[in-house]
Protein backbone atom coordinates (compact mmCIF):
# COMPACT_ATOMS: atom_id res chain seq x y z
CA UNK A 1 0.00 0.00 0.00
CA UNK A 2 1.60 3.34 -1.16
CA UNK A 3 1.90 6.06 1.79
CA UNK A 4 -1.04 8.27 -0.05
CA UNK A 5 -3.53 5.49 0.88
CA UNK A 6 -2.19 4.28 4.29
CA UNK A 7 -4.49 4.36 7.49
CA UNK A 8 -4.51 7.43 9.04
CA UNK A 9 -5.51 6.35 13.18
CA UNK A 10 -7.92 8.62 15.05
CA UNK A 11 -4.86 8.90 18.05
CA UNK A 12 -1.08 8.09 17.53
CA UNK A 13 0.05 7.36 20.67
CA UNK A 14 2.83 5.48 19.84
CA UNK A 15 4.41 8.67 17.88
CA UNK A 16 3.87 10.94 21.08
CA UNK A 17 5.65 8.24 23.49
CA UNK A 18 8.23 6.87 21.90
CA UNK A 19 10.58 9.88 21.73
CA UNK A 20 10.20 10.02 25.69
CA UNK A 21 11.06 5.81 26.10
CA UNK A 22 14.18 6.12 27.40
CA UNK A 23 13.34 9.41 29.85
CA UNK A 24 9.57 6.89 30.73
CA UNK A 25 11.65 3.95 31.59
CA UNK A 26 13.92 5.87 33.71
CA UNK A 27 11.06 7.27 35.63
CA UNK A 28 9.37 3.99 35.86
CA UNK A 29 12.76 2.24 37.33
CA UNK A 30 12.99 5.20 40.01
CA UNK A 31 9.66 4.49 41.31
CA UNK A 32 11.05 0.67 41.11
CA UNK A 33 14.17 1.16 42.84
CA UNK A 34 12.30 3.19 45.55
CA UNK A 35 9.72 0.72 46.08
CA UNK A 36 6.76 3.70 47.24
CA UNK A 37 4.28 2.90 45.08
CA UNK A 38 1.32 4.61 47.02
CA UNK A 39 1.44 8.17 47.54
CA UNK A 40 5.19 9.10 48.07
CA UNK A 41 7.76 12.06 46.38
CA UNK A 42 6.64 10.99 42.92
CA UNK A 43 3.21 11.98 43.65
CA UNK A 44 3.77 15.18 45.71
CA UNK A 45 6.53 16.35 43.29
CA UNK A 46 3.55 16.05 40.20
CA UNK A 47 1.02 17.79 42.26
CA UNK A 48 3.31 20.67 42.61
CA UNK A 49 4.69 20.64 39.26
CA UNK A 50 1.48 20.61 37.75
CA UNK A 51 -0.23 23.27 39.92
CA UNK A 52 2.50 25.19 39.02
CA UNK A 53 1.99 24.86 35.41
CA UNK A 54 -2.51 25.38 35.49
CA UNK A 55 -1.95 28.18 37.67
CA UNK A 56 -3.61 27.17 40.87
CA UNK A 57 -3.09 26.77 44.14
CA UNK A 58 -4.00 23.10 45.14
CA UNK A 59 -3.32 20.45 43.04
CA UNK A 60 -4.83 17.20 44.62
CA UNK A 61 -3.51 13.44 42.64
CA UNK A 62 -6.59 10.82 42.07
CA UNK A 63 -7.38 7.87 40.63
CA UNK A 64 -9.15 9.04 37.35
CA UNK A 65 -11.35 11.54 36.23
CA UNK A 66 -14.10 10.09 37.34
CA UNK A 67 -13.00 9.79 41.18
CA UNK A 68 -11.84 12.94 40.45
CA UNK A 69 -15.64 14.42 40.29
CA UNK A 70 -17.06 11.44 43.19
CA UNK A 71 -14.45 13.15 45.87
CA UNK A 72 -15.24 16.61 44.65
CA UNK A 73 -18.56 15.89 45.35
CA UNK A 74 -18.14 14.07 48.74
CA UNK A 75 -15.87 17.57 49.41
CA UNK A 76 -18.75 19.45 49.13
CA UNK A 77 -21.06 17.24 51.18
CA UNK A 78 -23.24 16.54 47.72
CA UNK A 79 -25.83 14.00 48.61
CA UNK A 80 -29.18 12.64 48.61
CA UNK A 81 -31.51 15.09 48.01
CA UNK A 82 -29.77 17.27 46.39
CA UNK A 83 -29.39 18.37 43.11
CA UNK A 84 -26.63 19.09 40.23
CA UNK A 85 -26.89 21.18 37.18
CA UNK A 86 -24.74 19.71 34.43
CA UNK A 87 -24.98 19.29 30.67
CA UNK A 88 -26.35 15.79 28.36
CA UNK A 89 -23.81 16.18 26.21
CA UNK A 90 -20.60 14.64 28.01
CA UNK A 91 -19.08 11.53 29.41
CA UNK A 92 -21.38 9.34 31.12
CA UNK A 93 -18.89 10.04 34.23
CA UNK A 94 -20.09 13.17 34.15
CA UNK A 95 -23.58 12.55 35.58
CA UNK A 96 -22.77 9.30 36.74
CA UNK A 97 -20.52 10.71 39.30
CA UNK A 98 -23.90 12.80 40.69
CA UNK A 99 -25.86 9.52 40.54
CA UNK A 100 -23.24 7.77 42.61
CA UNK A 101 -23.08 10.27 45.66
CA UNK A 102 -27.12 10.07 45.63
CA UNK A 103 -27.63 13.46 44.36
CA UNK A 104 -30.12 13.93 41.18
CA UNK A 105 -28.60 15.30 38.04
CA UNK A 106 -30.40 18.47 36.30
CA UNK A 107 -29.73 18.24 32.67
CA UNK A 108 -29.92 21.16 31.21
CA UNK A 109 -29.27 21.93 27.25
CA UNK A 110 -26.51 23.50 25.36
CA UNK A 111 -25.43 26.11 23.35
CA UNK A 112 -25.75 25.15 19.63
CA UNK A 113 -22.56 26.91 18.39
CA UNK A 114 -19.66 25.53 21.26
CA UNK A 115 -21.87 22.81 22.53
CA UNK A 116 -21.12 23.70 26.10
CA UNK A 117 -23.71 24.30 28.63
CA UNK A 118 -25.83 27.18 28.19
CA UNK A 119 -26.17 29.60 31.07
CA UNK A 120 -29.77 30.08 30.44
CA UNK A 121 -30.62 26.81 30.91
CA UNK A 122 -28.96 26.80 33.95
CA UNK A 123 -30.68 29.61 35.60
CA UNK A 124 -33.82 28.10 34.62
CA UNK A 125 -33.09 25.02 36.46
CA UNK A 126 -32.51 26.53 39.82
CA UNK A 127 -34.61 24.91 42.49
CA UNK A 128 -33.96 25.04 46.43
CA UNK A 129 -32.46 21.62 46.02
CA UNK A 130 -29.51 23.01 43.50
CA UNK A 131 -26.20 22.35 45.17
CA UNK A 132 -24.12 22.92 42.11
CA UNK A 133 -23.32 23.40 39.01
CA UNK A 134 -21.26 21.21 37.02
CA UNK A 135 -20.18 22.50 33.86
CA UNK A 136 -18.14 20.47 31.52
CA UNK A 137 -15.09 22.16 29.27
CA UNK A 138 -16.38 19.87 26.43
CA UNK A 139 -13.61 19.32 23.45
CA UNK A 140 -11.35 21.35 25.24
CA UNK A 141 -13.37 24.77 25.22
CA UNK A 142 -13.95 26.58 28.01
CA UNK A 143 -17.33 27.28 29.06
CA UNK A 144 -18.72 30.36 29.90
CA UNK A 145 -17.27 30.73 33.31
CA UNK A 146 -18.44 34.01 33.61
CA UNK A 147 -22.20 33.38 33.15
CA UNK A 148 -21.74 30.48 35.57
CA UNK A 149 -20.27 31.78 38.44
CA UNK A 150 -22.43 34.99 37.89
CA UNK A 151 -25.18 32.55 38.66
CA UNK A 152 -23.86 30.55 41.29
CA UNK A 153 -22.54 33.80 43.35
CA UNK A 154 -25.10 34.39 46.09
CA UNK A 155 -26.93 31.40 46.26
CA UNK A 156 -24.80 29.08 48.41
CA UNK A 157 -24.12 27.40 45.04
CA UNK A 158 -21.04 25.51 44.68
CA UNK A 159 -19.38 25.32 40.91
CA UNK A 160 -17.48 22.10 40.18
CA UNK A 161 -15.40 22.17 36.68
CA UNK A 162 -15.32 19.02 34.46
CA UNK A 163 -11.96 19.73 33.22
CA UNK A 164 -11.32 16.34 31.92
CA UNK A 165 -10.79 17.30 28.06
CA UNK A 166 -9.12 20.50 29.17
CA UNK A 167 -6.16 20.87 30.67
CA UNK A 168 -4.36 24.18 30.24
CA UNK A 169 -7.26 25.82 28.49
CA UNK A 170 -7.99 29.43 29.03
CA UNK A 171 -11.16 31.35 29.39
CA UNK A 172 -10.59 34.90 29.59
CA UNK A 173 -10.89 35.20 33.51
CA UNK A 174 -8.13 32.69 33.94
CA UNK A 175 -6.92 29.42 33.90
CA UNK A 176 -9.67 26.19 33.77
CA UNK A 177 -9.52 24.28 37.02
CA UNK A 178 -9.18 27.51 39.04
CA UNK A 179 -12.67 29.07 37.57
CA UNK A 180 -14.92 27.39 40.00
CA UNK A 181 -14.75 25.75 43.69
CA UNK A 182 -13.22 22.19 42.18
CA UNK A 183 -11.54 21.77 38.82
CA UNK A 184 -11.36 17.87 37.39
CA UNK A 185 -8.81 16.57 35.33
CA UNK A 186 -8.16 12.88 33.79
CA UNK A 187 -5.11 11.89 32.26
CA UNK A 188 -6.48 8.90 30.56
CA UNK A 189 -3.87 7.66 27.90
CA UNK A 190 -6.05 9.93 25.27
CA UNK A 191 -6.41 13.20 27.03
CA UNK A 192 -3.64 15.96 25.72
CA UNK A 193 -1.11 14.70 28.96
CA UNK A 194 -2.36 11.19 29.21
CA UNK A 195 -0.68 8.66 31.43
CA UNK A 196 -0.52 4.79 31.37
CA UNK A 197 -3.53 3.96 33.04
CA UNK A 198 -6.22 6.03 34.79
CA UNK A 199 -5.28 9.20 36.95
CA UNK A 200 -6.82 12.09 37.59
CA UNK A 201 -6.41 15.18 39.53
CA UNK A 202 -8.52 17.74 41.72
CA UNK A 203 -7.38 21.45 41.46
CA UNK A 204 -8.61 24.60 43.59
CA UNK A 205 -7.88 27.59 45.00
CA UNK A 206 -9.60 27.15 48.06
CA UNK A 207 -7.05 25.40 50.49
CA UNK A 208 -9.90 24.02 52.92
CA UNK A 209 -11.22 22.30 50.17
CA UNK A 210 -8.06 20.95 49.12
CA UNK A 211 -7.37 19.41 52.46
CA UNK A 212 -10.70 18.04 52.14
CA UNK A 213 -10.21 16.18 48.74
CA UNK A 214 -6.59 14.72 50.46
CA UNK A 215 -7.99 13.42 53.42
CA UNK A 216 -11.28 11.66 51.59
CA UNK A 217 -8.70 10.31 48.61
CA UNK A 218 -7.18 8.25 51.59
CA UNK A 219 -10.36 7.01 53.29
CA UNK A 220 -11.03 9.84 55.51
CA UNK A 221 -8.00 9.19 57.57
CA UNK A 222 -5.34 11.74 58.64
CA UNK A 223 -3.30 10.43 60.05
CA UNK A 224 -3.71 7.12 59.13
CA UNK A 225 -5.89 4.86 60.67
CA UNK A 226 -7.78 7.73 62.16
CA UNK A 227 -11.01 8.34 60.13
CA UNK A 228 -12.83 11.82 60.32
CA UNK A 229 -14.76 11.09 57.31
CA UNK A 230 -15.97 8.36 55.13
CA UNK A 231 -13.86 8.65 51.90
CA UNK A 232 -12.45 6.13 49.61
CA UNK A 233 -9.72 4.91 47.84
CA UNK A 234 -8.79 7.98 45.71
CA UNK A 235 -5.18 7.66 45.47
CA UNK A 236 -2.82 8.41 42.22
CA UNK A 237 -0.64 6.10 41.86
CA UNK A 238 3.48 6.88 41.88
CA UNK A 239 4.48 4.64 38.86
CA UNK A 240 1.59 6.99 37.15
CA UNK A 241 2.61 10.20 38.75
CA UNK A 242 6.29 9.20 37.27
CA UNK A 243 5.41 8.76 33.85
CA UNK A 244 3.31 12.49 34.25
CA UNK A 245 5.97 14.23 35.46
CA UNK A 246 8.45 13.20 31.95
CA UNK A 247 5.06 14.29 30.06
CA UNK A 248 4.08 17.29 31.80
CA UNK A 249 7.08 19.70 30.24
CA UNK A 250 5.84 18.95 26.68
CA UNK A 251 2.17 19.79 26.77
CA UNK A 252 2.51 23.19 25.72
CA UNK A 253 3.84 21.80 22.30
CA UNK A 254 1.53 18.99 22.45
CA UNK A 255 -1.00 21.39 22.73
CA UNK A 256 0.51 24.31 20.22
CA UNK A 257 0.24 20.99 17.54
CA UNK A 258 -3.38 20.78 18.16
CA UNK A 259 -4.01 24.67 17.89
CA UNK A 260 -1.82 24.62 14.71
CA UNK A 261 -3.92 21.61 13.31
CA UNK A 262 -6.95 23.01 14.18
CA UNK A 263 -6.34 26.18 12.38
CA UNK A 264 -5.19 24.15 9.01
CA UNK A 265 -8.49 22.15 9.04
CA UNK A 266 -10.15 25.91 9.34
CA UNK A 267 -8.39 26.89 6.67
CA UNK A 268 -8.78 24.44 4.39
CA UNK A 269 -12.88 23.73 4.91
CA UNK A 270 -13.15 27.91 4.61
CA UNK A 271 -11.40 27.37 1.44
CA UNK A 272 -13.32 24.50 0.33
CA UNK A 273 -16.21 26.79 0.42
CA UNK A 274 -19.03 24.05 1.75
CA UNK A 275 -22.04 26.07 2.91
CA UNK A 276 -22.69 25.80 6.61
CA UNK A 277 -25.98 23.75 6.57
CA UNK A 278 -23.55 21.34 4.60
CA UNK A 279 -20.81 21.63 7.49
CA UNK A 280 -20.00 23.69 10.34
CA UNK A 281 -16.26 23.81 11.72
CA UNK A 282 -15.50 24.23 15.94
CA UNK A 283 -16.77 27.28 17.08
CA UNK A 284 -13.95 29.43 19.15
CA UNK A 285 -15.77 30.93 21.63
CA UNK A 286 -12.35 32.40 23.84
CA UNK A 287 -8.65 32.21 22.70
CA UNK A 288 -7.32 29.19 24.48
CA UNK A 289 -9.09 26.13 23.01
CA UNK A 290 -6.76 23.35 23.42
CA UNK A 291 -8.19 20.91 21.08
CA UNK A 292 -8.40 17.96 23.19
CA UNK A 293 -11.35 16.80 19.90
CA UNK A 294 -11.64 19.12 16.29
CA UNK A 295 -15.63 17.81 15.99
CA UNK A 296 -17.22 19.08 12.99
CA UNK A 297 -20.89 18.86 12.33
CA UNK A 298 -22.88 17.39 9.72
CA UNK A 299 -26.55 16.29 8.87
CA UNK A 300 -24.75 13.64 6.68
CA UNK A 301 -22.88 12.63 9.89
CA UNK A 302 -23.63 8.63 9.49
CA UNK A 303 -22.73 8.69 5.74
CA UNK A 304 -19.81 10.75 6.05
CA UNK A 305 -18.72 8.59 9.20
CA UNK A 306 -18.84 5.41 6.54
CA UNK A 307 -17.20 6.99 4.06
CA UNK A 308 -13.94 7.52 6.20
CA UNK A 309 -14.31 4.14 7.84
CA UNK A 310 -13.81 2.60 4.49
CA UNK A 311 -10.96 4.72 3.52
CA UNK A 312 -9.25 3.94 7.01
CA UNK A 313 -9.43 7.39 8.04
CA UNK A 314 -9.52 7.80 11.80
CA UNK A 315 -12.62 9.48 13.71
CA UNK A 316 -15.26 9.45 16.80
CA UNK A 317 -19.00 10.14 17.42
CA UNK A 318 -18.67 12.01 20.44
CA UNK A 319 -21.14 11.38 21.52
CA UNK A 320 -23.78 9.26 20.01
CA UNK A 321 -26.16 9.25 22.75
CA UNK A 322 -27.43 12.23 25.20
CA UNK A 323 -27.36 11.60 28.76
CA UNK A 324 -30.92 12.31 29.45
CA UNK A 325 -31.92 9.76 27.06
CA UNK A 326 -29.50 7.08 28.59
CA UNK A 327 -31.69 4.15 30.05
CA UNK A 328 -30.05 4.25 33.60
CA UNK A 329 -31.51 7.73 33.68
CA UNK A 330 -35.14 7.11 32.39
CA UNK A 331 -36.56 8.05 35.53
CA UNK A 332 -35.62 11.84 35.80
CA UNK A 333 -38.29 12.37 32.78
CA UNK A 334 -36.27 14.26 30.52
CA UNK A 335 -37.67 12.17 27.29
CA UNK A 336 -37.17 12.46 23.65
CA UNK A 337 -37.31 16.27 22.80
CA UNK A 338 -36.43 17.99 25.97
CA UNK A 339 -33.03 18.92 25.22
CA UNK A 340 -32.75 19.52 21.48
CA UNK A 341 -29.92 20.88 21.12
CA UNK A 342 -27.87 18.34 22.37
CA UNK A 343 -30.09 15.89 20.81
CA UNK A 344 -29.14 17.26 17.46
CA UNK A 345 -25.61 17.80 18.85
CA UNK A 346 -25.58 13.85 18.96
CA UNK A 347 -27.16 12.99 15.48
CA UNK A 348 -24.21 15.68 13.70
CA UNK A 349 -20.79 15.70 15.38
CA UNK A 350 -17.58 13.64 14.06
CA UNK A 351 -13.93 14.05 15.25
CA UNK A 352 -11.52 13.80 12.82
CA UNK A 353 -7.81 13.54 14.00
CA UNK A 354 -5.66 16.18 15.42
CA UNK A 355 -3.21 14.62 17.14
CA UNK A 356 0.10 17.40 17.26
CA UNK A 357 2.21 14.53 15.28
CA UNK A 358 -1.01 14.20 12.51
CA UNK A 359 1.09 16.40 9.68
CA UNK A 360 0.43 18.31 7.08
CA UNK A 361 0.14 15.28 4.36
CA UNK A 362 -2.31 13.68 6.17
CA UNK A 363 -4.90 16.13 7.15
CA UNK A 364 -4.57 17.41 3.83
CA UNK A 365 -5.98 14.04 2.58
CA UNK A 366 -8.84 14.26 5.74
CA UNK A 367 -10.28 17.23 4.75
CA UNK A 368 -9.99 16.35 0.85
CA UNK A 369 -12.06 12.88 1.63
CA UNK A 370 -14.35 15.19 3.46
CA UNK A 371 -14.99 17.92 0.87
CA UNK A 372 -15.28 15.50 -1.74
CA UNK A 373 -17.88 13.22 0.29
CA UNK A 374 -19.96 16.29 1.17
CA UNK A 375 -19.54 18.58 -1.74
CA UNK A 376 -22.82 19.42 -3.37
Amino acid sequence: MSAANDPIPFLDLAAQNAPLRDEIRAAIDRVVDTNRFIMGPEVTSFEEEVADALGVAHAVGVSSGTDALVVSLMALGVSTGDEVITTPFTFFATAGSIARVGAKPVFVDIDPATMNIDPEGVLSALTDRTRAIMPVHIFGQAADMAAIRGIAKGRDIAVIEDAAQAISAHHPDGPVGGLGDLGCFSFFPSKNLGAFGDGGLVTSNDSGLAERVRVLRTHGAKPKYYHHLVGGNFRLDALQAAVLRVKLPHLGAWIKGRQDNAARYDRAFEEAGLPSEILTTPVRAFDGHIYNQYVIRTSKRDALKAHLDERSIGNVIYYPRALHLQECFADLGQGLGSLPEAERACDEVLALPIFPELGEARLDRIVGEVVEFLAP
